[in-house]
């Protein structure tokens, strides 16, 4: 009897078997605490709850909060489920070993990156996309989809393509095809600052056909780091310094769209022993 907003992402994820699929690459053990996004009307909800310790669903819809709470009320399920009632984008995340979750696709992007900065590490995260931001996600140097949110991504993390669930196994169905990824952080991290890491793959991938040349010729990319170049000269010494490391670190021909992490790690390492810096 809901009216669901499919304009706030509220797809709701029917098919029992793609539900049981997901659990199953999640690996889900018993003393698991699984974080769950937008969880609906709590058809993968419950499912965990019979597998794990506890599930903590976070959903800012109070009608859908009132069906999840209805099917676990007086079942033995009810005291392993926690609920958070807003936008998990401005909540701190709890503790939890892995989040499985059929996510609101608008808000992809930032939880992505909300869950990868998270502390302490988590064990992995079993996320629902749309079709094309997963495999942005597993993109490669060279491809069509390769672009700043697959470098960022898979620097923090190894980051799988699990399967493809199409459209009408959604009540309602979405407009687009979607993708399950399984995303397993990197722990240690890299030793990287990561704000200044993105600084620099956000200048080299604004036009990533570019060569790093031109795209660092920008007048708004030189006046940013004449603002942090320790040595405060003047902006035409600035842009000297910064083709000069593009020249000497061997990047000044090359394209963002066919660089790997271990190349951008050494460009980046070329403008800080330089005292150019990004953040």
């Amino acid at each position: 009897g809901i009216l669901f907003n499919t304009g706030a992402g509220q797809h709701i994820l029917k098919n029992p078997l793609v539900v049981n699929s997901i659990i199953e690459k999640a690996a889900l053990r018993r003393t698991d605490v699984i974080l769950e996004v937008g969880p609906g009307t709590g058809n993968l909800t419950v499912k965990m709850l019979e597998k794990v310790k506890k599930v903590i669903a976070c959903e800012i819809d109070p009608r859908l909060v009132g069906e999840l709470q209805k099917r676990v009320q007086g079942t033995c399920l009810a005291n392993k489920l926690e609920i958070k009632v807003g936008d998990i984008l401005k909540t701190d995340l709890p503790f939890f070993d892995a989040c499985v979750a059929n996510l609101p696709y608008q808000i992809s992007s930032p939880f992505v990156f909300k869950l990868l900065l998270h502390r302490p590490f988590f064990r992995c995260a079993i996320l629902m996309f749309q079709r094309e931001f997963a495999l942005r996600l597993v993109a490669k140097p060279g491809t069509k989809l390769y672009c700043r949110l697959s470098i960022n991504t898979q620097l923090l993390a190894r980051v799988d393509h699990l399967m493809k669930v199409g459209k009408n196994n959604f009540r309602p169905p979405p407009k687009v095809e979607s993708s399950v990824v399984r995303i397993e952080p990197k722990n240690p991290p890299p030793p990287i600052n990561f704000q200044e890491w993105d600084g620099l793959v956000r200048i080299a991938f604004v036009r990533k056909n570019k060569t790093l040349s031109a795209a660092f010729k920008s007048s708004a990319v030189e006046q940013l780091l004449d603002h942090n170049y320790r040595i405060h000269c003047s902006l035409h010494n600035t842009v000297k310094k910064i083709q000069s490391v593009l020249k000497n670190t061997g990047y000044s021909e090359k394209r963002a769209r066919s660089m790997d992490i271990d190349d951008f790690i050494r460009l980046l390492h070329g403008f800080n022993s330089e005292g150019i810096h990004f953040s």
